[in-house]
């Protein structure tokens, strides 16, 4: 049996990766840039990146394909353009960069240490109305950890 930290590592070797200084370089050079955040629409609405569009993972497959109601028209049709997947740590990311490449998908790269690394390293997150988060905030919202009934038994 794998276990989720597992299969991350199966995967690292097969994706690009870049640090958030790295993207923030990437974000000023390019207009070309897809920035898409997997995270799930409540985590998205309460901080994400400027410019990134919410495509959370449980419907990536289908809106990177044409034909579904998911189907995302712009990420549909750049298979072959500059895609960043960005999560919360860079684990959900690393798995959807992947799969996308096994879709096809040429230039796709995973946020390392996701959008904890880029509070890290203190660049700006917004939340839905555009406002931005305040750093403080951010990081009370990343170093809440699992609750103790998702923590795994001793025995």
């Amino acid at each position: 049996m794998k276990t989720f930290k597992d299969l991350i590592e199966d995967v690292l070797p097969q994706i690009k990766e870049l640090f958030p200084w790295d993207l923030e370089e990437r974000i000023a050079a390019s207009d070309d840039l897809l920035l898409v955040d997997i995270t799930e629409p409540k985590e998205f609405n309460r901080l994400h990146i400027a410019n990134s569009i919410n495509i959370p993972r449980g419907i990536l497959e289908s809106a990177c394909d044409w034909n579904y109601d998911e189907t995302v028209p712009e990420l549909a049709r750049g298979r072959d353009r500059e895609i960043v997947i960005i999560c919360r740590s860079g684990n959900r990311s690393a798995l959807a960069a992947h799969t996308m490449q096994l879709m096809g998908f040429t230039n796709v790269t995973s946020l390392k240490t996701g959008l904890r690394g880029w509070n890290d390293f203190e660049l700006p997150m917004i939340d839905e109305q555009g406002n931005e988060v305040d750093i403080d905030e951010a990081d009370e919202y990343f170093n809440k950890g699992p609750r103790p009934d998702q923590m795994e038994p001793s025995e």
